[in-house]
């Protein structure tokens, strides 16, 4: 089977819209929207081929990328493996310098845009952050919402309500609360039962590992549209959460922690074995914070998540 290397890009305006192309129709997936890129030649550095396209295609020169996913995808003649970069600063002015149709949009738009199947994966990459907040599970009502109002004013885009007691009742009530915080500012993920899909229409669910190996050999419980998450620790968690199609994971411990002493970390080296091949964002977790964030995006992950390294004080 070919096998073909592509570097494309998530280029991000001053605005955080994302610029997106629209494939001939001569071409292979013609007419779909993608990501600006094309292939790597042979012998040709990663990021080489990415500024080299990027210049042949828009008219841009790119100043500053990091690594964002790869997605691997079969398709029935050949194999695409593609290496993501975000892209936050470049000169010139973007146009279509093959005749290609460009567009900005948002990453809420991107749902409404028709992306080879291979994209799915880069969708979610570019409509996520790269800080997960997880709540800390001791807190009063009260002080926890506050909390959570400061983290968000503070730039927090993504937010795990905990649950540390199971399936709470009184952690309904918090999640009414929480998700009027979040709304229009964060995507709140909750846990909990699936019967409590219904209650919470505006947020995704955050399956515990006892859930996901419990509920994967039936496959997604709601459309693409909502998101999905699952916890992971080893590489048997990872395969199911493929298996139930989530859009994200979170994988820990990738370093000893106070909230789980007694776990087997991980490690830096295990932790980037089991990203490859996922083709999925993935966010490290478990004695990490923000200044690992550029690690984690070496190794391939979406970024890093946590809990009281991203808790306001």
């Amino acid at each position: 089977m070919k096998r073909i290397h592509v570097a494309a890009a998530v280029i991000r305006g001053a605005d955080g819209k994302i610029l997106i192309a629209r494939r001939a129709e001569t071409q292979h997936q013609g007419g779909l929207w993608e990501f600006p890129g094309g292939k790597v030649k042979d012998g040709e550095d990663v990021q080489h081929a990415l500024k080299r396209e990027l210049a042949e295609e828009l008219g841009i020169q790119v100043t500053q990328a990091r690594p964002l996913i790869k997605v691997s995808h079969d398709y029935v003649d050949k194999h695409v493996l593609l290496d993501v970069w975000e892209v936050s600063a470049f000169t010139g002015e973007p146009h279509g310098a093959e005749g290609q149709p460009l567009v900005w949009v948002t990453s809420r738009e991107l749902l409404h845009y028709d992306f080879p199947e291979a994209n799915r994966p880069i969708v979610a990459a570019a409509s996520l952050p790269s800080q997960y907040l997880i709540t800390p599970g001791e807190l009063d009502t009260p002080v926890l919402l506050r909390g959570l109002q400061k983290a968000i004013a503070g730039g927090i885009r993504l937010v795990q309500l905990r649950a540390p007691n199971g399936y709470d009742p009184q952690y309904r009530d918090l999640a009414v609360d929480a998700a009027g915080l979040c709304a229009g500012k964060a995507q709140l993920m909750l846990k909990g039962p699936l019967e409590w899909l219904g209650d919470f229409p505006s947020a995704g669910w955050h399956l515990t590992s006892a859930q996901l190996r419990k509920y994967a050999s039936k496959g997604r419980p709601f459309p693409k549209e909502r998101w999905l998450a699952a916890s992971c620790h080893d590489a048997e968690e990872v395969a199911l959460a493929r298996q139930m199609d989530v859009d994200f994971i979170t994988l820990s411990p990738v370093q000893p922690t106070q909230t789980h002493p007694d776990a087997q970390p991980l490690g830096w080296d295990r932790a980037g074995e089991l990203i490859v091949g996922f083709n999925r964002p993935v966010f490290l977790l478990g004695g990490v914070g923000p200044s690992d964030a550029s690690r984690a995006h070496e190794l391939g992950a979406q970024g890093v998540a946590g809990i009281r390294a991203f808790w306001p004080d």
